[in-house]
């Protein structure tokens, strides 16, 4: 299954990356796993997280205060955003 962030989505991951790296050298590494792990989750199992929107599901990850938000399609998990936890929950929805 191809794997399709959003440019705006790809921001988001680079700037949570860039924070978490500033914080702690390292930290920004592991927000990397997690993220990545998150997704082979999403690919194993894309229905298996909380609906946010008809076709849009949110998977949250387990150490850092940010949920993936996806939509499976037939042949592509595309991520439209990369959200902080502690933001306006519906930020994202005009992106699709």
């Amino acid at each position: 299954m191809n794997v399709r962030l959003l440019s705006i989505a790809e921001s988001e991951y680079r700037a949570a990356y860039d924070y978490y790296e500033g914080v702690v050298p390292g930290l920004g590494d592991q927000f990397r796993d997690e993220f990545l792990s998150a997704v082979q989750r999403m690919i194993d199992f894309p229905q298996a997280w909380q609906k946010m929107s008809k076709r849009t599901r949110r998977c949250r990850l387990a150490r850092f205060p940010h949920g993936v938000v996806y939509q499976h399609r037939v042949d592509e998990l595309l991520i439209v955003a990369i959200m902080h936890l502690k933001q306006a929950p519906g930020y994202w929805v005009d992106r699709l």
